[in-house]
């Protein structure tokens, strides 16, 4: 992959079909696993605040990573990033192995698009805090909006891909119920459902249960443990339900002031963190 800058020598592998994906640290990836998100020097700026500084990270294509950290860590800019809600203010970002922020101009990396954006849109499929769905519609059309305005499926085909949702969710009977009518948990299902028919390659899960009250969280972390499970979905998840992280993930990143602290397996991680830094947070938000 070329190096992270606006104007790289080397062709994007969009390009040029013999181009090698290397990792953030330049080293050759075997051919064919281009991995699902790859982070070069990305940098990103709120003002005078840098949140993000130089971040290097890769999640492997269908691996399921989980962000802990504090509040203000980066972790919520990442997924935003990634859902071109928000835009980065250095470095590459790649979807497996095309930019997303960036299109090929004259073997020189160039600001995207909006076509480009477009299409790399639709492999990003995220689940929020606050559901999100739209009021006025009922469960199905807040469903097939998407497949239907963004992906260009029928009214019949994405009908049919989401009945199958709706009964993968437990919730094939509110197919016409509206939001105000649904639990919040219920809300939650749907709109896992609404990210799911986007068929992403990736999909990215912002606190998805910070929301719900208690009564509701377990229903949703096992629907989403059964997705993680049984879907090759690449899967990033920002939690602070450290049983849920320990349960979804291959890996497990500890974020700090935009940096990675530590990373290792669940059971490394929250079982023998070798920073102190990852120690502390663990040790204040299990105690909580």
């Amino acid at each position: 992959m070329p190096p992270s800058s606006a104007t790289p020598e080397a062709p994007t592998p969009e390009d040029s079909p013999e181009a090698t994906a290397t990792t953030a640290t330049g080293s050759p990836l075997p051919h064919g696993t281009a991995p699902g998100i790859l982070f070069e020097k990305v940098v990103k700026r709120f003002g005078d605040n840098v949140v993000l500084r130089e971040l290097d990270f890769t999640v492997s294509a269908g691996e399921r990573v989980t962000l802990i950290g504090p509040s203000g860590s980066g972790k919520t800019t990442i997924l935003r990033l990634l859902m071109t809600l928000e835009k980065p203010d250095g470095g590459v970002i790649w979807i497996g192995d095309r930019p997303l922020w960036h299109m090929d101009r004259g073997g020189s990396l160039a600001p995207a698009n909006e076509k480009h954006l477009h299409e790399m849109r639709k492999q990003v499929g995220m689940v929020f805090q606050q559901f999100n769905l739209f009021p006025n519609m009922n469960v199905l059309r807040n469903l097939i909006e998407g497949p239907v305005r963004v992906l260009g499926l029928s009214k019949d085909e994405a009908v049919e891909r989401v009945r199958g949702l709706l009964d993968m969710v437990g919730l094939s009977d509110k197919i016409d119920a509206h939001p105000s009518q649904l639990s919040g948990g219920q809300q939650q299902r749907v709109a896992i459902a609404r990210a799911l028919a986007m068929q992403p390659k990736v999909l990215l899960l912002d606190e998805v249960t910070s929301a719900l009250d208690p009564e509701l969280v377990v229903g949703v972390q096992d629907l989403l443990r059964d997705i993680a499970r049984e879907s090759d979905l690449t899967l990033l998840c920002v939690t602070h339900e450290m049983h849920f992280a320990r349960d979804i993930s291959d890996r497990v990143l500890m974020f700090d002031q935009g940096q990675i602290v530590e990373e290792g397996p669940p059971d490394q991680i929250f079982g023998e963190p070798t920073e102190q830094r990852t120690k502390d947070f663990l040790q204040a938000i299990l105690a909580s």
